[in-house]
């Protein structure tokens, strides 16, 4: 049986910046993909933005890991020449009742340590942005867009360069934990269905949306401590050629997410999402029909948008530990003190703003571990 300090499952971007970090420090680190490429599902399936730290609870995971994380990010970004762009956010109210929602917005990002939100009139608002419509705004100068891509990339890369490997199409099966610690488990290679079997003394489940599953799978877990996962799945529209805006436009949240907000890829193209449908099963398929819902929404701040404009163009599924109805729930970073399991981090509900995140959740992982990880 081959023995290595440090297994992460997931390839995705929170799974590369977990084996980046973990290799960098020494540990013997292998990735496992159960897919045949890194970053297939939501790594790749949202909104490729920064997010700055804005809605979420003060003192929460996603508040701390994001306002941190956002920081790391664009160091991270400068330095290995990562695409991206600082290009800003408005929040819009569309009406005179929304607008007491932007400053309990501002209140709550100040509360997390976001300070540099500036309100501005519709006047305001429409020099930078023509045309747009709004009664009043939020400007969020530390939102930004990233090629997420190109972030695993370069989080792989690194990871490699310091002894980290990965293995794609390799579906863990099951795991145990070991007679004299650790952790061992079964996998399957996808392709010729070959099992082996592998220990390590960590392991970390960093597998999103089979994250809850694969906790489940290891004899001796408690179930106990298993979360009710929930998908959640974000439809994307886009619209041919330009869109008048140079920064990112978002209305006010709705409940389950932030709205059908205009964001932007780092060639200018204009995408509108996501909705949030509530589902039971991995269907990533866009029905066309969906997009006439989005009209509507859409116009209260762009009312110029043409009819029949709009194109599918993908979507995404949150692994999300709330339902329909429900408070959004926090990250959920699981580590020995809770399970009791030495040497395995679970890494349960990590959606958005998980990719912004990415860095500052490695590094709790890290000190999860010890200082040998750190």
């Amino acid at each position: 049986m081959e023995q290595v300090d440090c297994i992460v499952a997931g390839a995705g971007v929170i799974g590369l910046a977990v084996a980046r970090t973990m290799a960098a420090q020494g540990l013997d680190t292998l990735i496992l993909e159960a897919a045949d490429a890194i970053g297939t599902e939501t790594s790749s399936r949202n909104s490729e933005v920064i997010h700055a730290g804005i809605y979420y609870p003060r003192g929460s995971l996603k508040a701390r890991c994001c306002v941190d994380g956002r920081e790391l990010l664009y160091r991270y970004c400068a330095e290995r020449s990562i695409p991206h762009r600082r290009c800003g956010k408005l929040i819009v109210a569309t009406d005179e009742a929304q607008e007491p929602v932007l400053a309990s917005i501002r209140a709550n990002a100040a509360a997390c340590g976001v300070d540099d939100l500036r309100f501005l009139s519709a006047a305001e608002a429409q020099t930078l942005e023509p045309a747009l419509h709004c009664t009043k705004a939020l400007l969020s100068p530390s939102t930004g867009i990233i090629d997420s891509h190109a972030l695993m990339l370069a989080l792989l890369g690194e990871a490699e360069e310091n002894g980290a490997m990965l293995s794609l199409n390799t579906r863990i099966v099951s795991g145990r934990i070991g007679a004299g610690g650790g952790i061992v488990l079964e996998t399957m290679d996808s392709a010729s269905g070959e099992r082996f079997e592998i220990a390590a003394s960590h392991l970390i489940n960093a597998a999103g949306l089979g994250a809850v599953a694969l906790a489940a799978s290891l004899d001796g877990f408690d179930r106990q401590f298993l979360p009710t996962l929930r998908y959640a799945k974000g439809n994307y529209f886009s619209v041919a050629g330009r869109a008048p805006f140079s920064r990112l436009v978002y209305p006010v949240p709705e409940p389950g997410g932030l709205g059908v907000h205009l964001t932007l890829d780092l060639a200018g193209t204009a995408r509108f999402g996501p909705d949030v449908e509530w589902t039971d099963r991995l269907d990533y398929r866009v029905d066309p029909a969906r997009g006439e819902r989005f009209y509507d929404a859409i116009r209260k701040y762009w009312p110029e948008l043409a009819d029949g404009s709009l194109q599918a163009a993908y979507s995404g599924i949150r692994p999300k530990l709330s339902g329909p109805g429900e408070a959004n729930s926090d990250f959920v970073i699981q580590d020995p003190a809770t399970h009791r399991i030495e040497g395995l981090v679970n890494l349960f509900g990590i959606e958005s703003p998980g990719l912004t995140s990415s860095l500052a959740i490695a590094e709790h992982v890290a000190r999860i571990l010890g200082p040998r990880a750190r």
